[in-house]
């Protein structure tokens, strides 16, 4: 019988973080979330001829092992090229949009369907010492897309050229339940017997609205502007119209924020474009913080809101390190369930990101601002100004002219935004007979400007 060899720790009273068990950690709670939830991933035919793309598919089959129902869109542009160019053809674009003549469509058919068989085939994998040991995948593909043509626009026949009508997701859903994975061709179908070339992006848009798929996940080729070299983590659906209107994107991520903005529109709450060539990305976006590409979403990514009870372990876990530094008082979990309702938190991906707390002293006209903590992975991203401002504006509500603060290390970061040093007299009497002087800490004030009209 073998052993693993003994490793000892180097200090027994400082063991080593280990990085694989902190993401592990870091990656659970997204694990129990996603675990049952739909997702519709896209991606081009430039990621199925890349000597990489079996890495991707270990990452989606990591993802199905992991209970998610997913549903696969595949583009096929560079294949299709390919075979227009061995007869001497090429794809016609008018006003961005494809025309394709009776050739191009034939050679979009050949193309759609060697795709589809690399992928089925790669996703059937079982070989032993592979990510893929011991996997059996199902993969379903089929005339899910209904499509009408797009017709003749501004004198131009786009001939074999569609758009989505509809999806059957009466049967998406029940391939789904049964633990397949549904591949969806950029192809669609008309009752006539016609078929139609469609824009991969638009056909999972459309699977992903008609499913009320949990997220929408476009792996692109490129994420960079000419003049941004990478889009912002996280844009709202009218950022990304602002967007389209102000500069000239790359036609395919263009394409992409286009479809995930009106996905949005239409009830997706997530849609994330992840860079496809950045190996890892994939799980990166899924199971960490910060993610790795950039996620559009109908309203703020990053809640704002009033404390609850279930949020108390939250931030106890965030004041935990802020107190064992003395920076502040300690506070029981009994306490803090009493005083919930005085806390606002801002919350990502259920993570209590910041806190604050708001006492107020309606007879001295005065309020304190307490317990203001940023979490340690998340400071930078002025939640700490977003907290004081809507705390100061939730004091001016209720007639309170004034806010202090009692600090011991964050004199400067209070100073530099409008707060004055004052004795502990100009403190509400009250809150002087609770004061601790073995802290010694310092006090600060602000006079909260007034909203209403001159």
């Amino acid at each position: 019988m073998t052993t693993r060899p003994h490793r000892p720790c180097p200090d027994d009273t400082q063991p080593t973080r280990d990085p694989f068990v902190d993401w592990v950690r870091e990656a659970t709670p997204y694990i129990h979330a996603h675990r049952g939830r739909t997702f519709v991933i896209a991606f081009g035919g430039e990621a199925v001829a890349d000597a990489r793309f079996p890495e991707l598919v270990h990452d989606i089959a990591l993802l199905h092992g992991l209970g998610i129902r997913l549903v696969l869109v595949h583009g096929a542009r560079p294949q299709i090229e390919q075979r227009l160019r061995d007869q001497g053809a090429q794809l016609r674009y008018v006003n961005g949009l494809r025309v394709t003549d009776d050739r191009a469509l034939a050679c979009v058919k050949e193309a759609a369907g060697m795709v589809r068989v690399e992928i089925e085939a790669l996703l059937s994998l079982g070989l032993a010492n592979s990510p893929m040991a011991g996997v059996r995948i199902p993969v379903v593909s089929g005339n899910f897309v209904a499509a009408r043509p797009l017709g003749v626009i501004d004198g131009v026949d786009y001939a074999h050229t569609g758009s989505v009508r509809r999806v059957d997701h009466r049967t998406l859903r029940t391939l789904l339940d049964q633990s397949m994975v549904a591949l969806m061709p950029p192809l669609g179908y008309s009752p006539t017997g016609e078929v139609f070339n469609l824009s991969a992006a638009d056909v999972a848009r459309s699977a992903a609205v008609a499913l009320g798929a949990d997220k929408l996940i476009f792996l692109t080729e490129s994420m960079e502007s000419s003049q941004h070299p990478t889009l912002a983590p996280n844009l709202l659906a009218r950022d990304v119209d602002a967007l389209l209107a102000a500069e000239t994107l790359p036609d395919e991520l263009a394409t992409c924020l286009r479809a995930g903005a009106e996905a949005c529109r239409h009830g997706i709450r997530r849609v994330h474009l992840v860079e496809r060539g950045d190996p890892g990305a994939l799980l990166r976006e899924l199971f960490t913080h910060d993610g790795s590409g950039t996620l559009i979403s109908a309203e703020p990514y990053e809640d704002l809101r009033p404390a609850r009870i279930d949020d108390v372990t939250g931030i106890l876990e965030l004041l935990r390190p802020m107190e064992e530094r003395g920076v502040l008082v300690r506070r029981s979990r009994e306490r803090l369930e009493t005083e919930i309702e005085r806390f606002h938190i801002t919350e990502r991906d259920g993570l209590v990101t910041a806190c604050a707390a708001l006492y107020p002293y309606p007879a001295d006209d005065m309020a304190e601002l307490a317990c203001l903590a940023v979490h340690q992975d998340y400071r930078g991203g002025h939640r700490g100004e977003r907290l004081l401002e809507h705390l100061s504006t939730l004091a001016r509500a209720q007639g309170i002219s004034r806010l202090f603060v009692l600090t011991t290390q964050t004199a400067h970061w209070f100073q530099e935004r409008g707060f004055q040093p004052a004795g502990l007299d100009a403190l509400p009497m009250e809150k002087r007979a609770l004061y601790n002087f073995q802290r010694n800490s310092k006090v600060f004030i602000k006079t909260l400007q007034s909203t209403s009209p001159a």
